[in-house]
């Protein structure tokens, strides 16, 4: 069938075809069954047919088994005489091995290219949810992104998130009339989430240069779809971390790409293994959050398929969009089981050949119950199908092999250098610097203005204007006057007295009184 992909055979002895149409692979789709009934070769054969198609893929590597990808089977693997048989029984004439252009990525830097993300690209709520923070200490989380923007400190790093809450508690009481109560044990209970955060290496996810969504959508020189595989097994010991990272990719993908409407293919399979994680314990902000991006990332051209082991473990308004269905065998042990069971049987629609709820708990390995979109986005007929062999080697390739191709890819350059560029961090940190130097100048010209009030008070330092007069000192310049010059003065004070105006007038009164 063409726009296709060959998903193995159903119907009377395994003889019908069946297909997932790339035009409705955008409709998302659930890949679920117990341990060890064969998602893993499920999720492979589909990464192989949207990678031939066209069609780039991201998945997660929780058990290292899907890097195989990147290299082709081979006739001496001993289960080469058993994938031919199931082939030939199926119908899949021009089956034959093929590797895969394969990304590999990690966030520990380790078995990949280093993966990163900003933390300001994070953003509050995914942040809270992965440092499982209370509604109160998420409000303060909030202030601070708040304050980030309105104070232009970029938050790259986890040492900005760090440097911006201790200055969050420093101004606390001026900041607290305009955002409300922010609480000091609140802000060290976010300190020390976030010191266990980067004990367990998350550091190295947050920072620059972040993650280009760009190089997740790439084709290789045939036009192959690239492969992109995260490596997730030692991710998965800090199932927040993983969970919040693929929850973030997938927002990243809906905000930044732009629509597309119903394209004859996806431009980019987004497969998210281990799905209950990302629910599990979820508020319901986040849920809600999840089935908006479910709900409209399909016109963007992104189809997104969960694996689980249950697909009770899928919100009930999320697993309602996801159309594309392969469900390999539950176990029914527990009254619960039985009716987890049933509620899966009950999505699907009938054959009139067999019991749906029969078959789930049936079917073998490597066989599954399938229900894809025809057209018009009709779901086909329920189907008990013998999925196809994969066309690449089953199982994880070696250490060295990997690193060959990781250090053979284009990224490498890219991605392998960290970028620290001024931040929040710097910026506090200046900030910081500059009113310790602003406060010790103040101190000393206060402490000199001190020292020169002690001193005048203890009359170290004298100036003339300030000197008092000295009696004895004018004494003794008195004395050295001449007598004749003490005498005129003498006289001079009594003509100018009572005295000398009586002579005056005693003078002057004879003289009229002659003539």
């Amino acid at each position: 069938m063409e726009n296709s992909i060959f998903l193995g055979g159903g119907g009377e002895n395994y003889a019908t075809q069946q297909f997932l149409n790339l035009k409705y692979a955008n409709r998302h789709g659930l890949i679920a069954g117990a341990t060890g009934t064969g998602k893993t070769v499920t999720l492979q054969i589909l990464a192989e047919g949207f990678s031939k198609a066209g069609v780039p893929v991201f998945m997660a590597d929780v058990k290292g088994d899907l890097s195989g990808l990147a290299m082709p089977g081979s006739t001496a693997f001993k289960l080469h005489d058993a994938f031919t048989s199931r082939a030939e029984k199926i119908g899949f004439g021009d089956y034959s091995y093929d590797s895969f252009p394969v990304t590999f990525w990690d966030l520990f830097g380790e078995q990949g290219h280093p993966v990163r993300a900003t933390v300001s690209e994070m953003g509050p709520l995914l942040i809270s949810r992965l440092l499982e923070l209370s509604e109160a200490q998420e409000g303060i989380l909030n202030i601070a992104f708040r304050l980030a923007d309105e104070e232009a400190l970029p938050l790259l790093d986890l040492k900005d998130l760090q440097a911006l809450l201790v200055w969050l508690g420093e101004n606390r009481k001026d900041l607290s009339l305009r955002y409300g109560n922010i609480s000091v044990q609140s802000v060290g209970a976010i300190q020390r989430r976030l010191m266990v955060l980067e004990n367990q290496g998350a550091s190295d996810f947050f920072g620059e240069p972040a993650l280009e969504l760009g190089d997740l959508m790439r084709l290789d020189g045939s036009g192959r779809g690239m492969v992109n595989i995260l490596a997730a097994d030692k991710l998965m010991s800090s199932p927040r971390l993983y969970a919040t990272f693929l929850l973030w990719l997938l927002s990243e993908l809906f905000e930044e790409l732009p629509e597309v409407g119903d394209p004859d293919k996806p431009k980019l399979v987004f497969f998210f293994d281990e799905a209950h994680l990302l629910f599990e314990d979820a508020p319901k902000a986040l849920v809600d959050k999840v089935e908006q991006v479910a709900r409209l990332i399909r016109s963007k051209g992104v189809g997104v398929y969960f694996i689980t082991q249950n697909p009770a473990d899928v919100p009930e308004d999320i697993l309602g969009q996801l159309g594309n269905r392969v469900q390999h065998a539950l176990r029914a042990f527990t009254a619960r089981d039985r009716k987890n069971l049933k509620l899966a049987a009950e999505t699907y629609r009938d054959n009139p050949r067999f019991s749906t709820e029969d078959a789930i708990r049936e079917v073998g390995v490597g066989e599954a119950v399938t229900s894809t979109l025809l057209k018009k986005g009709i779901p086909s007929v329920v189907e008990r199908t013998l999925i196809r062999p994969p066309s690449s080697k089953l199982g994880p390739i070696t250490k060295a092999d990997r690193q060959a191709i990781v250090e053979a890819s284009d990224l490498r350059s890219k991605y392998e250098t960290t970028l620290d560029r001024k931040s929040a961090y710097e910026i506090l940190q200046n900030r910081a610097a500059q009113a310790a130097a602003e406060a010790e100048a103040l101190e000393e010209r206060e402490e000199e203005m001190a020292m020169a009030e002690r001193e005048y008070a203890s009359a170290r330092r004298y100036s003339g204007a300030r000197v008092g007069r000295s009696t004895s000192k004018r004494v003794r310049r008195g004395s050295s006057q001449s007598f004749g010059t003490q005498m005129r003065k003498m006289v001079v004070k009594e003509l100018t007295g009572t005295t000398g105006r009586r002579l005056v007038r005693g003078l002057l009164g004879g003289l009229f009184k002659g003539r």
